[in-house]
């Protein structure tokens, strides 16, 4: 885990492949929320240049998300989290609620999708032996190359950013699933089931102080759901490998 006082360059090369990783996997999020509301009828992110995948405009909506909060919690806790928004219209949402169920679970979808492909890299390497199971696995270390290929080459960043891809990204898509406002699972609660458990989610949702609570709730049970997810991943990229 780094830390301050072991800046190394080491370090630096870590940062940069989580940072690389991190705008990549909110900006493809961010830009499926804005494109499934485009398709379902509302034009508000697109108008406002967010059906994209230049990260640009999703850090000049969410500076603090997207940069500050990234920056430090690597440094502090040797992972990235941070966050992004996608603007919409509430009166379209009210109108078309599946639609906003769909616009809601877009970005989780694309986290899944960005998490399998690099789930299936590493795999297809491992069973090609040109990567094996490392001594210590960590988020940013599923795999390493097999010791005929040595330590200098490009095999080494390439394994960092499909490990980071994949553990980060399956982190992303379960823990927006959660239906605790303002996750985007509460989303899809709301437009599937706008008269009932969707009116107190809204409810929650429309007060900020509930919303932050909601976060911090969802925080503290996050990782029981998660351990053992990434338990199952891990077990399947490596069998009999790792304990669960």
């Amino acid at each position: 885990m780094p830390r301050m006082d072991t800046f190394t360059l080491s370090t630096v090369a870590e940062f940069g492949v989580w940072f690389v990783v991190f705008l990549f996997s909110s900006t493809l999020h961010e830009a499926a929320h804005a494109l499934a509301a485009r398709l379902g009828g509302d034009d508000t992110a697109y108008e406002g240049g967010q059906v994209t995948l230049n990260p640009l405009p999703h850090i000049r909506r969410e500076p603090f998300g997207m940069i500050l909060v990234p920056i430090a919690s690597f440094f502090f806790a040797g992972w990235m989290m941070g966050w992004a928004s996608t603007p919409y219209d509430p009166a379209w949402a009210e109108r078309y609620p599946r639609r906003q169920a769909a616009m809601s679970a877009a970005g989780p979808l694309a986290n899944l999708l960005i998490a399998v492909s690099a789930f299936c890299v590493l795999f297809s390497m491992i069973g090609a032996g040109v990567l094996v199971a490392p001594a210590e696995l960590t988020f940013s270390h599923l795999a390493e190359p097999a010791a005929r290929f040595g330590q200098d080459t490009l095999l080494n960043p390439l394994t960092a950013a499909l490990s980071v891809a994949m553990s980060l990204n399956l982190l992303l898509f379960l823990f927006n699933l959660m239906p605790i406002p303002p996750l985007d699972g509460s989303g899809i609660v709301h437009g599937l089931f706008p008269g009932s458990a969707g009116r107190l989610v809204e409810a929650v949702r429309r007060n900020p102080m509930l919303s932050m609570i909601g976060l911090l709730v969802a925080w503290r049970v996050f990782p029981f759901a998660f351990r053992p997810v990434f338990a199952l991943a891990r077990n399947l990229l490596h069998p009999g490998m790792y304990g669960m």
